[in-house]
């Protein structure tokens, strides 16, 4: 059984996709999401296998959401389009397929016979995934979209991940490891990520711990297994 995610903002688009593949048949759909907030939370809980996604979306495109995933749960990828030339530069992404719209079931077979072979190969997705332009942050009942630059640092606790600003704290739905290698920020501590453009001192503590603090003054711990990092980054 494929599990499949449908991601697109138009609701008859999905619909009409989740029938089709249901027509086809040995496919789970594990959610359908209107946008890429809704569909990052989806593949970071569900981990489908493909992931069928429209590229035109409002705030955050296909390829935002792209750049939003882990690489260890990146799922196969179809983009859905009406436009060819996103279609085109699907292929420059090296995705598994694309389809126009509307739909046709015969090229949706055939997509899913390629998802099908490349699951049974067991070959891992292999996307050229660009850095970070944006990050996606809910705010009471609205989305805030933050410029990297403009993060000091990103703790995870029980509760999630929180991207620090001179305004405050964020929770997003991206994960740590994510924002560590598409934005260029330092590991510090197992649970923190410090923005190196605002790291304003690091004071060394007994027993090779160490403390990061920011221009905004913010304190962040430094355990012993990246102080040397740490350190090398800033040539100490």
């Amino acid at each position: 059984m494929i599990r499949v995610l449908i991601v697109d903002d138009e609701f008859h688009a999905r619909e009409e996709l989740s029938v089709l593949l249901e027509d086809i048949g040995g496919v789970e759909i594990v959610g359908s999401c209107e946008n890429a907030m809704e569909a990052i939370r989806m593949v970071n809980h569900e981990h489908p296998d493909v992931l069928f996604l429209d590229i035109k979306m409002p705030v955050l495109d296909g390829f935002d959401l792209l750049g939003m995933i882990e690489e260890e749960i990146m799922p196969y990828v179809v983009f859905v389009t009406a436009f060819d030339e996103y279609a085109l530069k699907s292929f420059e992404e090296k995705t598994l397929d694309y389809l126009l719209k509307p739909v046709d079931p015969e090229h949706l077979s055939r997509a899913m016979q390629k998802i099908r072979a490349a699951v049974a190969a067991k070959e891992a997705p292999n996307y050229q995934m660009a850095q970070l332009n944006r990050i996606p942050c809910t705010s009471g009942h609205k989305i805030k979209l933050i410029d990297p630059q403009a993060v000091e640092y990103v703790h995870s606790d029980i509760s999630g991940v929180h991207v620090y600003t001179a305004e405050g704290g964020f929770f997003t739905e991206l994960t740590l490891k994510v924002l560590e290698g598409r934005a260029g920020y330092l590991r510090c501590h197992k649970q923190y990520l410090v923005n190196p453009c605002f790291v304003d001192e690091i004071v060394t503590q007994e027993n090779g711990l160490a403390e990061v603090r920011t221009h905004s003054g913010y304190a962040l711990p430094v355990s012993r297994r990246y102080l040397r990092k740490l350190k090398d980054a800033f040539s100490l």
